[in-house]
């Protein structure tokens, strides 16, 4: 197989506990959000492999163009011998790479299960909020790809793995919601009170002269996912 995959190598994966999903959620989130950082790569993955997911030296590297951005992506054409050594957590985006619409990518599942018996560790990241990661974990199985609910990470989670951390709950306020089902399930996980969403699809605000758009002083978020009403 020729791969092109992107890959963060974190330093700390093997403190990962399988046992609670929420510390694997919010390690798996802060690692994210420690991407912009040299120390979210260990030594040896910033030092030997360049590529556009990889960013060491970002704070002092300017990319002009995607085009700049994208040269940098190894093509790698003996897998066993240059990355599956050395790498020990494989993220993966989804659509396009995992599916085309309903039909799972040619390879994926033979990839998937191999290295699983190397004893990796695998991620499954999409931006696509319109599920949540129960609604992705059905989407897997009904490709016949068994992935742990833990190991997927969506927008919409991220969100909610947010506030959260942000422990916005305590503050008695509610959220509102502009995109679909997979942010509200999300917050009623963590039991953040919501509206909007799909319920709010076919409402109009009033744009025209004189109008007005009332405020509602206990909202103390707003989270904005893709919406198709």
């Amino acid at each position: 197989l020729h791969w092109y995959i992107h890959y963060i190598h974190l330093r700390y994966c093997n403190n990962f506990s399988q046992s609670n999903n929420m510390h694997i959620a919010r390690s798996s989130l802060s690692a994210a959000l420690m991407a912009t950082s040299v120390r979210a790569f260990s030594p040896a993955a910033s030092s030997s492999f360049r590529s556009s997911a990889a960013i060491s030296n970002l704070s002092s590297r300017t990319f002009s163009s995607t085009t700049s951005l994208n040269a940098n992506v190894l093509k790698l054409t003996e897998p066993a011998k240059d990355l599956l050594p050395d790498v020990d957590v494989f993220i993966f985006d989804c659509d396009g790479v995992i599916w085309r619409g309903d039909s799972v990518i040619e390879g994926i599942p033979e990839t998937l299960e191999k290295l699983r018996a190397l004893g990796k560790k695998m991620y499954f990241v999409t931006n696509n909020s319109t599920k949540s990661r129960k609604g992705y974990k059905k989407k897997f199985d009904s490709l016949g790809l068994d992935v742990p609910a833990e190991e997927i990470f969506s927008s919409s989670f991220a969100a909610a793995a947010y506030l959260e951390q942000t422990n916005f709950k305590e503050s008695g306020k509610k959220v509102y919601v502009v995109g679909e089902v997979g942010i509200q399930e999300e917050l009623d996980l963590i039991g953040v009170p919501h509206f909007g969403g799909p319920e709010d699809g076919g409402k109009q605000p009033d744009m025209g002269p004189g109008g007005a758009l009332p405020h509602d002083s206990d909202v103390g978020a707003v989270i904005v996912g893709f919406d198709r009403n």
